[in-house]
């Protein structure tokens, strides 16, 4: 009878970790429909007294985004896809301090030291910056609705 309790209170014991575990575990993955709909748009955008992320990133540095398609501000699935990987190489699932969001935010804010671009958001609670941060942290398009 004291071995069915030892084993019992070691099998309670090893659930209880492996589902304080899973429950701590980051995303899975990165939602490229989220991304696409979502993250792409503020590549392009438009902020006063910065050049838009497309500028710099389309050529001249090692983080290449593709060029938009002629005549349009928006990229084909095919490009999109690119894009997809390209960002994964700089941001990992599940971890807010991914280049991604440290590098074009403000150093009083929580970001890194420097960045070319210069710093676009000065807040953690800019709506572009919270965008990108619900992505990295494995938002997808299914869970926003």
């Amino acid at each position: 009878m004291h071995t069915h309790f030892v084993h019992a209170t070691i099998g309670s014991l090893v659930l209880t970790a492996v589902t304080a575990a899973a429950a701590q575990s980051p995303p899975a993955g990165l939602d490229f429909d989220f991304f696409k709909t979502r993250v792409q748009p503020i590549f392009t955008a438009k902020r006063p007294g910065h050049a838009r992320c497309i500028s710099c990133h389309i050529a001249g540095t090692p983080l290449r985004l593709q060029p938009l398609d002629p005549g349009s501000n928006t990229w084909s699935d095919e490009a999109s896809q690119k894009n997809f990987e390209a960002m994964r190489r700089v941001v990992a699932a599940g971890n807010a301090k991914s280049k991604l969001l440290m590098h074009p935010l403000a150093e009083k804010a929580g970001g890194d030291f420097f960045h070319n671009g210069g710093k676009h958001w000065t807040s953690q609670n800019d709506p572009e910056w919270q965008t990108l941060k619900a992505w990295v942290m494995g938002e997808t398009k299914r869970s926003e609705r």
